[in-house]
Parts: structure tokens; C-alpha cells; sequence
């Protein structure tokens, strides 16, 4: 039986991956506003890209402690449909963002051990959704996009306040054990569906689809 699951693709850099995703049946699009990232794309850039992105298909931003003169270019050239903050934002913060720009915001919290659970219940009192990712390694320049998975048995069993996608390192290989393992709805995929990083594969993106829904079983 073909599992229900949301899937986001995030960072995006072509138009020729945009039309592959939403051929392969992603839920969210992503791009990528971090500089350090090879996922980056430049806000003149993302607005052709996002459209060419059909209705129904969300459109999802991700910056990382970005200040508002940002936020503010960023909202004002590009058509969004949510906020994805992926830095040190507080809930305060959130909060701020959320009313400011009158969008969705999904909050990113990094998993490495028990101790960074309690993050859930906090910012799941302010932002729409929540995305459990792997807590990036010491020294890591990127906060995510790093192409490593977190102990899911963390997670197992957890009751969420708001929907909730899970992230880090998902493959083709894995993305069905991960879903079995945390009871996932959605989940989101950059480096697992690349041949080279910020270049999304066709087949990658097709692949992954039907392994997170069931529809392949290996």
C-alpha cells in the first residue's frame, strides 16, 4: 500500500530540477539563501524559479540567522510560501518573523543527543511546522546539508504540537527504514537526491519518491 508522505526537496539551483521534482511528486520546494552552501542561489535567481513552480506546490525559503533587511529582500523579490529558519533563532524570534511577514515559518532543530529534545516542545509553541535535522558536526560550517543522519531512536514515539518533517542524510536506501523507525509523515532531502552538490538528479528525485512512499522495496 502507497504510503501518504510529503516530501520537500530543498536547494534547488536549476529550472531543469524544478520541473524533475514536481514531476517526481515533491510537496515542498526549497532554496537555499545560505552563502557558504553549494545550494546557495541568489535572490534574482530564485524568483525565476519559483515561477516556474505550479500552484499547490509550496515554495519554502532557508536562511540562516538572517536579519530582517534580508527577510525583507528576500519576501519582496521572491514568491514564498513559507519561511525556513535553519540558524540559532530563538523562539522570541520565531515569533517575530512569523508576524513581520505574515508567512508560515518552519523552524529547524538540530538532533544529536537527548539533551537537544526539549527544543521541540519550545518552538513548537510559535512556528507552523518543525524539521528535526541532524545537529551538524564540531567545526561544521554549514548547519545542515551535510549529508549525515541522527540516531532515530531518539525520536521514536514522540508526540509533535505541529506537523513535523524529518531531515539528515536521507538516501534512497534509507529514507524508508527512517519513516518506519520515527513514524514521519514528511521528510526532506538535498545531498540524497544529487550526482554532485546543489545538482539534483532526475532519477534520484523519482527513486526517492517511491522508496518514502512505499512503492519500492529496495
Amino acid at each position: 500500500m502507497t504510503k501518504d508522505i510529503r516530501i520537500k526537496m530543498c536547494g534547488l539551483t536549476r529550472a531543469a530540477d524544478v520541473t524533475a521534482a514536481v514531476a517526481a511528486g515533491a510537496a515542498y520546494l526549497g532554496f537555499n539563501f545560505f552563502p557558504k552552501s553549494p545550494r546557495y542561489v541568489s535572490f534574482d535567481a530564485a524568483r525565476a524559479l519559483a515561477l516556474e513552480v505550479p500552484e499547490g506546490i509550496a515554495k519554502v525559503s532557508l536562511t540562516v540567522d538572517a536579519d530582517n533587511a534580508m527577510l525583507d529582500q528576500l519576501v519582496a523579490t521572491v514568491p514564498l510560501d513559507m519561511l525556513q529558519l535553519h540558524g540559532h533563532e530563538t523562539a522570541a524570534r520565531v515569533s517575530e518573523v512569523k508576524a513581520r511577514y505574515g508567512l508560515p515559518v518552519i523552524k529547524v532543530i538540530g538532533i544529536g543527543e537527548a539533551a537537544d529534545l526539549p527544543q521541540i516542545d519550545t518552538y513548537g509553541r510559535v512556528a507552523d511546522q518543525l524539521l528535526v535535522d541532524t545537529k551538524p558536526p564540531p567545526g561544521a560550517d554549514r548547519p545542515g546539508g551535510n549529508a549525515l543522519a541522527f540516531d532515530w531512536t531518539l525520536i521514536e514515539g514522540r508526540r509533535w504540537p505541529v506537523p513535523w518533517m524529518l531531515a539528515g542524510g536521507l538516501t534512497v536506501d534509507n529514507v524508508a527504514a527512517a519513516i518506519e523507525a520515527t513514524g514521519a509523515t514528511q521528510v526532506d532531502v538535498a545531498s540524497g537526491i544529487e550526482s554532485a552538490p546543489g545538482l539534483k538528479d532526475a532519477n534520484l528525485m523519482s527513486a526517492f519518491v517511491d522508496s518514502a512512499r512505499g512503492r519500492i522495496t529496495s
